[in-house]
């Protein structure tokens, strides 16, 4: 079985089962009911929540950056966002062909030749510096849900919270010592990543009108962006969907309304995606800090 089929065997896969996904969802619930409550949205609020994303997605731009100049690879902010911004079209379109994450450690490690290890290892922490603050960020939101069946443990919340802290760094001093000391940089770069996400998220909420149990939405959200990690599906579509539904079934939410801010995040998701086909059709040039195009 050649390495080419393989990719495909696996790219197809994941289509099919973010089309099982999506069809097990949709056949749950009221389609009408959701296409009126998309149409009724206030789209100043969307705007807002356009921007909030934008600036989340700039934010984790930085954070990669940080760590490829502790590589000693100094590239500026503009070549870096515009790797970023191909790096989500090929992660949103091509998930099982060349791959965002995949296509930025091949071109930094064929212009910079810092080492395959390292540049891919720099890129694998910042993904896990980011899922660290999903869990920190929905391990604080518990405190603001009622969950009948957690209620008596939020004690021990706390002690997991420093306890994935403590791990994770003991991770970074192992295994990326050579980063080590972007590892608290890296944390609030993160933070802030999450946050201007859930204020988008917060927003896509106001725009359909929904008032009440704000948190649990954003708490699903959070959990749902974990799961959508997961390489299991085309671009994270179908898993996140699924997780909106069976979270709202389970915090007595309207699934309806939470099937609409899943597909209203990832519409936006989408359209700021989709502008890295300017970079896909006109591949951005590597610049360092302070270095100019002739």
């Amino acid at each position: 079985m050649t390495k080419k089929f393989k990719k495909t065997a696996l790219t197809a896969l994941k289509i099919s089962f973010s089309i099982l996904l999506i069809y097990f969802v949709y056949k749950k619930i009221d389609i009408a009911e959701i296409g009126t409550t998309l149409k009724t949205a206030h789209y100043a609020y969307l705007g807002v929540a356009l921007f909030f994303f934008v600036l989340s997605k700039t934010i984790s731009a930085l954070r990669v950056n940080r760590y490829f100049h502790r590589l000693d690879i100094p590239l500026s902010h503009k070549s870096n966002f515009a790797l970023a911004l191909l790096g989500m079209f090929y992660n949103l379109f091509l998930p099982g062909g060349i791959g965002g994450d995949a296509y930025k450690g091949y071109v930094i490690q064929k212009k910079f030749q810092k080492g395959t290890k390292k540049v891919v290892g720099v890129l694998v922490l910042d993904r896990l510096s980011g899922l660290l603050l999903l869990f920190l960020f929905s391990c604080i939101l518990l405190f603001f849900v009622e969950i009948h069946l957690i209620q008596p443990y939020l004690w021990a919340v706390p002690v997991l919270m420093v306890l994935a802290i403590v791990v994770f760094w003991a991770l970074n001093k192992k295994f990326f010592e050579y980063v080590l000391p972007e590892f608290w940089p890296a944390f609030g770069y993160s933070a802030g990543v999450q946050a201007a996400q859930l204020v988008s998220v917060y927003c896509i909420c106001l725009a359909l009108g929904v008032e009440q149990q704000l948190w649990a939405y954003l708490l699903i959200f959070l959990v749902s962006s974990i799961v959508a990690v997961l390489p299991l599906t085309l671009g994270g579509i179908g898993s996140r969907e699924v997780t909106f539904y069976y979270g709202a079934e389970w915090l007595l939410l309207q699934e309806g309304t939470a099937i609409s801010i899943s597909v209203l995040f990832f519409l936006i998701t989408a359209l700021v995606s989709l502008t890295g086909i300017y970079f896909h059709l006109n591949k951005p040039k590597l610049l360092l800090q302070g270095q100019f195009t002739a």
